[in-house]
């Protein structure tokens, strides 16, 4: 069965491989898994997938529901949806019949597990993507949104702003050779030249320029930031986006 979804994923060694081990025991660690949708983005993906509904009343209904939830969950009730299997539960030992609880040994929770239908889904529909080791120091780009349209799947808007979201991404120092790149089919590297709107070390957000027409792209990041603590490389190492990109006039 041809997959619909893939999972793109980094391979990190192993930390807690055991001793006489290969030392050759990779991790998988899945590119977006470190970007959270919520509410306000499943509504704008509703949304999009042209329901008659609007933006506002989806997401109210988003959030009544999470309350219902959650407030299944404190009366004690298990709760389950297609997805997902939500269990309370108290764990911790009790010494004796008689025992009373102890917010010291006890802690109250709620198991979530997989639904057999979405496990089900999983298998038949997603396949996994490769994309190598993880760079040293765990610089990558993650996530790139088209703010115009909310998408997350690489098409972007001609002359629109884009947030680019990973690890180690700011741009320091700020001046050339540091920059963000749209590199072209040519190979040709287009600079964004406009003062980034962020430029942090998880994200940054700046406009596509005008130079970037439609077609495809390859999105890169050049720079010499290492840690928060200020500390630079020695040399400046460019990220490169996994995906490839679509600028739609």
């Amino acid at each position: 069965m041809t997959k619909q979804f893939f999972w793109k994923i980094w391979l990190k060694l192993n930390p807690f491989a055991f001793a006489g081990s290969t030392q050759n025991d990779y991790m998988a660690e899945v590119s977006t898994q470190h970007y959270t949708l919520r509410n306000e983005d499943l509504a704008r993906l509703i949304v999009e997938a042209r329901t008659e509904h609007h933006y506002e009343t989806i997401l109210a209904l988003l959030n009544e529901r999470d309350r219902m939830v959650r407030t299944s969950l404190l009366k004690g009730f298990t709760v389950q949806d297609s997805n997902f299997h939500h269990l309370p539960r108290v764990t911790g030992l009790w010494t004796g019949a008689e025992a009373k609880f102890d917010a010291a040994r006890h802690k109250l929770t709620v198991d979530t597990t997989l639904t057999a239908s979405l496990r089900a889904t999983l298998g038949k529909q997603v396949g996994v993507e490769v994309l190598g080791e993880k760079v040293a120091g765990g610089a990558l780009i993650g996530l790139v949104t088209d703010v115009a349209s909310g998408r997350t799947d690489g098409r972007l808007t001609a002359g629109g702003e884009i947030i680019i979201e990973g690890e180690k991404l700011k741009l320091a120092p700020p001046e050339p050779p540091s920059g963000v790149f749209f590199v072209n089919s040519r190979e040709e590297a287009i600079p964004v030249k406009d003062r980034l709107i962020a430029n942090g070390p998880r994200k940054i957000i700046c406009r596509i320029p005008s130079e970037v027409t439609a077609g495809n792209y390859r999105l890169q990041i050049t720079t010499r930031f290492s840690s928060t603590n200020g500390k630079l490389l020695k040399t400046h190492r460019t990220i490169e986006y996994s995906q490839s990109l679509v600028v739609e006039s």
